[in-house]
């Protein structure tokens, strides 16, 4: 029997990572776009116009999968502070608008959330992290959508360094500490990636 590729359709070296130990029991072999020589094009820094993290997923799901004909999975996924009205939500990426290098977007957008919150007590730093991940099966077909969330608050300064984006100022409820100092482990048993990919795994196993 021959093993089915299956494209996650990301080239955020952080997520990669994750999502490949939350995959690896699903008796597929998980690619990435430059695993399979899908060169980074223009466009792809369009695809997230969607005011949902859904439509951006699906909107990701369905570019990758047509350029590979492979049964493909996106997500779409941030930090939305209810102080803030659920921002920077969709935008948790572009969220200080800076252009550089994932470690430097990850700086910035930190030093903004926490300009931003700068004063609040406590209780007015509550947050979650939300997930939505999107499957197509082939190019055209309809998706399916699998979706994951968790609670905290936003810390004042960061503790930790492990994880990536706003996780060393993320205090996890489920975890009580940073998800910058839980290990990966610890992370994907309670995150909102963890949590979205699992029910998506657990679909899989069941036949689709």
């Amino acid at each position: 029997m021959v093993t089915q590729h299956l494209l996650i359709a990301t080239r955020n070296r952080g997520k990669q990572a994750e999502i490949e130990v939350m995959l690896r029991d699903i008796g597929r072999t998980v690619v990435f776009p430059d695993d399979i020589g899908l060169d980074e094009r223009i466009e792809e820094d369009r695809l997230e116009v969607e005011d949902t993290f859904a439509g951006n997923a699906r909107r990701k799901a369905e570019y990758f999968a047509r350029r590979s004909g492979l049964p493909t999975a996106a997500d779409d996924s941030g930090l939305e502070v209810f102080a803030l009205g659920g921002l920077p939500g969709v935008r948790s990426r572009r969220f200080a608008m800076h252009d550089g290098p994932p470690d430097e977007q990850d700086t910035a957008n930190n030093d903004e959330l926490l300009r931003r919150l700068a004063g609040l007590p406590p209780e007015k730093r509550r947050a979650r992290y939300r997930c939505v991940v999107a499957y197509v099966s082939k190019p055209g077909s309809a998706s399916a959508t699998f979706d994951g969330s968790c609670t905290g608050q936003i810390l004042e300064h960061p503790e930790g360094s492990g994880g990536f984006g706003y996780d060393p100022l993320f205090w996890s409820d489920d975890l009580q500490k940073s998800f910058g100092m839980a290990t990966p482990e610890e992370k994907h048993g309670v995150s909102h990636r963890g949590r979205a990919f699992h029910e998506f795994a657990l679909w899989l196993q069941a036949g689709e």
